[in-house]
């Protein structure tokens, strides 16, 4: 089972900022629906908070170690590792070859040694925030495609669409860390 990190950052790091998003890109708000439709999908509870609402087409699974957080339409889960697992069963019943982990920065952290692909969004500015991605490691992550764009209408910037897939001698750990066999 692929495990997909999906985040849209800055030159200088910066993915947040007071829990939102320091930036507005309309095409990378489509590119992301693109790329978790049918899927399920694991954010933590600051980010779920911060989209307000479940995400269509997807399962939603929330990581929380609040225990008397809820939310109509979502799944909560206490911990990361019941998070994947809940995402893994979701994966299978809808036919989905893949997991996607939406964020938030301690989330990222945690999955990307689990993690399998990289979809980010590179956005061609520089902007104060207070969350930042994990460095984007060149000997492990292997850059396979990337496709630069102009600003468009709702776009506060331009930007490129960068994916990444583990080096192959990091896919069998990784992949049965996904699956949960070692």
């Amino acid at each position: 089972m692929q495990i997909i990190l999906v985040a849209a950052i800055a030159e200088n790091g910066v993915i947040g900022r007071g829990n939102a998003l320091p930036w507005r890109l309309k095409s990378d708000m489509a590119h992301f629906r693109a790329l978790t439709m049918g899927k399920p999908v694991v954010m933590g509870r600051k980010t779920y908070l911060s989209i307000g609402k479940p995400l269509p087409g997807r399962t939603t699974i929330v990581v929380s170690r609040e225990r008397t957080f809820a939310a109509p339409g979502i799944v909560v889960a206490p911990s990361l590792e019941q998070a994947l697992t809940a995402a893994h069963g979701d994966a299978l019943r809808r036919g989905a070859e893949a997991i996607v982990v939406a964020g938030g920065a301690d989330i990222y952290i945690q999955v990307m040694p689990q993690a399998t692909r990289l979809a980010i969004t590179e956005v061609h500015m520089h902007v104060e925030g207070d969350v930042h991605f994990p460095p984007i490691d060149a000997k492990i992550w292997r850059e396979t495609s990337r496709s630069e764009h102009d600003a468009g209408e709702g776009d506060a910037a331009a930007f490129a669409f960068v994916h990444y897939e583990r080096a192959a001698a990091d896919v069998p750990a990784a992949s049965a860390q996904a699956t949960g066999r070692n």
